[in-house]
C-alpha cells in the first residue's frame, strides 16, 4: 500500500486563514500592525523567489513586510548599521536576513546582531539556548512546521526512534533539540547522521521517522528506509527534471507510512510558521511596552 501524502500545502492554507483572524484582531485591538523586515544581499535567485513568497504570505494575512535589498558587494560594516537601525525602529517586530550571505560577511555574526525578540527566524544564539533549554521565545520556522504537520496527522513521537540526516542549524540541529524536549509532539529519541556518519543507510532503516535535510537530490532510496515509518523530506534541489527533494519520493512512498512531497510538504509550513513567529513577536513587544 503507498504512503499517506503528508499535505504541507492544505494545512499551511488553513493555518494561514486562522492566523489572517487573528491578525484583524490584534490590529483591532492594538491598532499595531505587525511588521516584518526582510533584508536581501546579492542577486541569489533562489533567495529572491524565497523572499518573494515571504512578501506575498505577508501581504495575503494582513502583516506588513518591509524590503531591504543591498548590492552583492555590501561590506559587513553597513549590514550590521542596518539591522542596528531595525532593531530600534519600533514599528518592525520582527527581522529576517535571508541566507546565504555573500562571502566574506559572517552569518553567525549578522544573525546574533538580531535583536533576540526580533528574531522571527529564532538563529540567534540567545534564542537557540532557550530553545535547549526548553523555553523557546521562538521555534525555527522549518523544524516548528514538521512538528505541526506530524501533530496534524497524528504522527506519534512520544518513545518513537527519529532519524535525522543533516546537522545544519537551521534545520538538523534545531529539529533535534525540539523533538528531544518533554510534551506534546517530543518525548523522542533522536539520531543525527551527517558527512562523516559511517553506513548511514543501516541507521535510517531502524527510523520510525526519517526527516531529510542534506541537500542531495533523492539521496535517500527505498532500501533506506523501514516499512512504515514516515519520512519527512525537507530538501528541495532543481534538476533538469524539476524540483526534486532530499527523497526518492516515487520509490520510497511504496515502502514508507506517510511521506511528504515536494513541492507542497515542508516548504510551505516553512513561510507559515515565520508568519506566526512575526505575529507572536508583535504581541510580546505591545506587552513589553
Amino acid at each position: 500500500m503507498a504512503a499517506q501524502i503528508l499535505d504541507g500545502k492544505s494545512l499551511a492554507e488553513q493555518i494561514r486563514a486562522e492566523l489572517k483572524d487573528q491578525v484583524t484582531d490584534f490590529v483591532n485591538q492594538t491598532g499595531v500592525t505587525p511588521c516584518l523586515a526582510v533584508v536581501l544581499v546579492g542577486n541569489n535567485s533562489a533567495s529572491e523567489v524565497y523572499v518573494r513568497n515571504k512578501q506575498l504570505a505577508c501581504e495575503k494575512i494582513g502583516v506588513k513586510s518591509e524590503m531591504y535589498r543591498l548590492p552583492d558587494e555590501t561590506p559587513e560594516s553597513e549590514l550590521l548599521e542596518l539591522i542596528a537601525r531595525l532593531n530600534a525602529n519600533d514599528v518592525v517586530h520582527g527581522i529576517l536576513v535571508q541566507l546565504p550571505l555573500p562571502k566574506p560577511i559572517d552569518e553567525q555574526h549578522i544573525l546574533d546582531a538580531i535583536r533576540p525578540d526580533k528574531d522571527v527566524d529564532a538563529f540567534h544564539s540567545d534564542n537557540v539556548g532557550r530553545i535547549s533549554q526548553g523555553r523557546p521565545r521562538f521555534l525555527p520556522c522549518t523544524p516548528y512546521g514538521i512538528l505541526e504537520l506530524m501533530l496534524c496527522n497524528g504522527i506519534k513521537t512520544s518513545g518513537k526512534h527519529v532519524v535525522i540526516i543533516g546537522r545544519s542549524n537551521i534545520v538538523g540541529k534545531p529539529m533535534a533539540l525540539l523533538l528531544m524536549q518533554k510534551g506534546k509532539g517530543c518525548d523522542a529519541t533522536v539520531t543525527v547522521c551527517h558527512s562523516r556518519t559511517p553506513d548511514i543507510p543501516t541507521i535510517s532503516r531502524q527510523a520510525d521517522i526519517l526527516i531529510v535535510a542534506i541537500g542531495q537530490p533523492k539521496f535517500v532510496t527505498a532500501d533506506m528506509v523501514k516499512p512504515g515509518a514516515t519520512v519527512i523530506d525537507v530538501g528541495m534541489n532543481r534538476t533538469e527534471e524539476g524540483l526534486v527533494g532530499d527523497v526518492d519520493f516515487h520509490a520510497v512512498k511504496e515502502v514508507a507510512g506517510a511521506i511528504t512531497p515536494v513541492p507542497g510538504g515542508v516548504g510551505p509550513l516553512t513561510v507559515t510558521m515565520l508568519l506566526l513567529n512575526t505575529l507572536t513577536a508583535a504581541k510580546n513587544q505591545c506587552l513589553e511596552r
